[in-house]
């Protein structure tokens, strides 16, 4: 199972990884689509480390499409989020310090399902995400996308 430990300074224990993050909103921009990881139960928003060669949108829509079934645009840089005091320890091991990119995105194409990494997945508004065991820091990054403005840094 995934485990997200926080501490002071724990990062530092880990490997340097970024990645990026989508948040796709409803018609109403009230709700957002989370999916529910295979590997930890918990709800988070798509999205997954960038490989060599990849700019951070393109970063952003593979892992929007391989997770969702559906294909997207990055409209919006919503922030990016480094926590020094975060440590993200995989199944195999793996200790890894996380800089992530978060962005709007707007979907155009594909039909929305399940993957190798999902179990579940719905449009959630941020009432209905207190109730729900998240991933690491997702629910800021939907709060810093549904307040709109300048890109957050964190």
């Amino acid at each position: 199972m995934t485990q997200v430990l926080y501490g002071p300074r724990l990062g530092r224990e880990g490997e340097l990884r970024v990645g990026c993050c989508a948040v796709l909103f409803d018609q109403s921009r009230k709700k957002v689509l989370l999916t529910r990881r295979a590997d930890n139960g918990r709800w988070c928003l798509p999205g997954g480390r960038m490989e060599p060669g990849e700019s951070a949108a393109e970063t952003c829509e593979r892992e929007f499409w391989e997770e969702t079934g559906l294909k997207v645009r990055a409209t919006r840089l919503i922030g990016v989020y480094s926590n020094p005091n975060q440590l993200v320890i995989y199944p195999d091991g793996m200790k890894v310090f996380m800089v992530v990119m978060s962005f709007e995105v707007n979907a155009f194409e594909g039909q929305l399902g399940l993957s190798e990494e999902t179990t579940d997945f719905g449009f959630y508004s941020l009432d209905e995400m207190d109730s729900m065991p998240m991933h690491g820091e997702h629910k800021m990054r939907v709060e810093d996308a549904i307040r709109g403005g300048d890109a957050a840094i964190k």
